[in-house]
C-alpha cells in the first residue's frame, strides 16, 4: 500500500508511483491498515490565477504596476471619424484665373486667347463636378471664370467688328 505525503490519500495499486491528485511522489505506508481511513476533501481549494500586472511606463508612473479590469459595460470611446478628402477645385480654380487674366492683362498682350482657356476650363470643370460631386468642387470658381472669359470674348468680337465696320466706311470713302 502507498500514500500521499501531502493529502494522506492511500492507494493500493501497486504500480502507482504519483498521487492522482497533487502529483506528489507516493512512499510506502505499512501502517496505513491500522489507523484511521484518510480524509478526503470533497472539493479541492481555490486556488487563485495570477493576474497580470500592466505596467505603466507613463513619466509619473515609474514602471509602477495598474490593475486594469476587462468590464463588457464600461464606456469605450468611440472610432476616430472618418477623414473625408479635400475636393478637388484645381481646373476650376485656373478657370477663375485665366477668366482675370484676360480681363486685365489679356487686353495688352493675349488676345482671347486667356479668355478661351477659362471659359474651356470652366465647362470641364463643370462637367466633373457634375458626373462626380464629392471628388470635385469649385462651382463658383468655374462660373467666374466661365464668365468672365465669356464676356472679355464678347468685348474682343465688339472690337473686332467695330475695327471691320470702320475698315468698311475708311474704303467706302476713298
Amino acid at each position: 500500500m502507498k500514500r500521499c505525503p501531502s493529502c494522506n490519500q492511500t492507494f493500493d495499486e501497486e504500480w502507482l508511483s504519483f498521487c492522482t491528485q497533487d502529483g506528489t511522489t507516493l512512499i510506502e505506508d505499512a501502517g496505513a491498515q491500522s489507523g484511521p481511513p484518510p480524509t478526503i476533501l470533497a472539493t479541492p481549494p481555490a486556488v487563485p490565477k495570477p493576474e497580470q500586472a500592466n505596467v505603466n511606463f507613463s513619466p509619473g508612473g515609474y514602471g509602477a504596476p495598474v490593475r486594469q479590469e476587462a468590464d463588457p459595460l464600461a464606456w469605450k470611446p468611440p472610432p476616430p471619424p472618418t477623414y473625408v478628402q479635400p475636393q478637388n477645385k484645381s481646373l476650376a480654380v485656373a478657370s477663375m484665373v485665366l477668366g482675370i487674366i484676360s480681363i486685365t492683362v489679356g487686353w495688352f498682350c493675349l488676345g482671347p486667347i486667356p479668355a478661351i482657356a477659362g471659359i474651356i476650363l470652366g465647362i470641364v470643370a463643370l462637367s466633373q463636378m457634375k458626373k462626380n460631386p464629392d471628388h470635385f468642387g469649385g462651382k463658383p470658381f468655374a462660373w467666374t471664370g466661365i464668365i468672365t472669359g465669356g464676356l472679355m470674348l464678347l468685348i474682343y468680337v465688339g472690337i473686332m467688328i467695330f475695327y471691320a465696320v470702320i475698315i468698311a466706311i475708311g474704303a467706302a470713302n476713298q
